[in-house]
């Protein structure tokens, strides 16, 4: 059943719209029921690759990306363009608009629908992204923890309004540092909720979420292959500042502007985007536009390195340094010997 508030398109749905004629994969994916999964940083050329080698092997690409589920946040979350996804199929893109709720939760139940339907059809799944919260779920699996408790909830939105979030950042730093790190000062859906796990249970979130740091896997019976993309930071950071250029010029400005004056609104989740918090925070009146585009930058960079602070935890990852550009051909040779011997 789907949740309340969120689209009614489903993954099928969006697979049907167009299933490009790819070829078949050289090994019997029936059997293996391969999962590949590029990992990253922003702007580590993870798309670029995971289209490359679904177009080589015949397979379908899953998004693994909090924001690309968002209708219209199109620019700021890089998302393939139509052209791309008219050449390649493409799941877990789409299927929400900024006004609803998307939850973690729904992202695994609409993520295995989809490595199930793509199995069926006897191709390997690419699964790529760099949301660590949704690479976690769908590779380890969630951490439940206690249920919310709408009194503590309305007592932090309260205080949120009153004091600011600043101040609750502030205090989640005091309880629970890790989490304070990882978790934009911004974010109130993610403070609230750290805040609430403490005050239910006496114990910090991110020791709690330690559960995530075991051997096993959620689901052992896919044939895992984890293939990591790794930069040096200051190449990095020289790709995230040309990417923060290249979405301005291609007119995030007026896109986001879109989102924003929509009617419906905004949801907390989908205002939380970088590349979006800021330009929303301008249109507010709060940042001047040139002061937006930087805080766009930085706000990427330290993106980038809670993701580097997750990736290097993360076991049987096969990582590939890259070096200036990365010819795709290399890339795609790497990976091929993963695939042929992935132990």
């Amino acid at each position: 059943m789907l949740l309340a508030g969120v689209g009614q398109r489903s993954v099928r749905d969006a697979a049907r719209t167009s299933l490009p004629s790819t070829p078949r994969a050289n090994y019997n994916v029936a059997v293996e029921k391969r999962v590949i999964t590029i990992l990253g940083c922003t702007a580590s050329g993870k798309g670029s690759l995971a289209r490359a080698l679904a177009q080589e092997i015949g397979g379908e690409i899953v998004s693994v990306d909090s924001m690309k589920v968002y209708r219209g946040m199109d620019i700021g979350t890089a998302k393939p363009t139509p052209q791309q996804r008219a050449a390649l199929p493409h799941h877990l893109i789409d299927v929400a608009d900024p006004w609803e709720t998307f939850s973690v939760a729904r992202f695994v139940e609409l993520a295995d629908r989809a490595v199930a339907e793509i199995h069926t059809r006897d191709r390997p799944v690419i699964a790529v992204g760099g949301t660590v919260l949704y690479l976690k779920c769908f590779y380890e699996g969630m951490f439940a923890g206690p249920s919310a408790d709408p009194k503590i909830r309305a007592e932090i939105r309260s205080r949120a309004e009153d004091e600011g979030l600043e101040a609750l950042h502030a205090e989640l730093a005091e309880i629970d540092p890790e989490a304070a790190a990882r978790i934009h000062r911004n974010d109130l859906r993610r403070i609230e909720r750290a805040l609430e796990v403490y005050r239910l249970t006496g114990t910090p979130i991110s020791k709690l979420q330690m559960q995530w740091d075991r051997d096993s896997i959620r689901r052992p019976d896919w044939n895992w292959v984890l293939v990591g993309l790794r930069r040096d930071r200051e190449s990095a950071n020289r790709r995230i500042n040309e990417r923060v250029r290249r979405m301005i010029a291609g007119g995030l400005v007026d896109e986001a502007r879109r989102i924003w004056s929509d009617p419906h609104g905004v949801s907390d989740q989908a205002r939380q985007a970088v590349g979006y918090a800021e330009l929303f925070d301008h249109f507010e009146g709060k940042l001047e536009l040139d002061r937006a585009i930087e805080e766009i930058k930085i706000h990427s960079r330290r993106l980038a390195k809670q993701q580097r602070t997750w990736l290097r935890r993360l076991p049987d990852v096969h990582w590939v340094e890259l070096e200036g550009s990365a010819d795709t051909a290399f890339l795609l040779g790497r990976i091929r010997a993963v695939l042929h011997d992935p132990k």
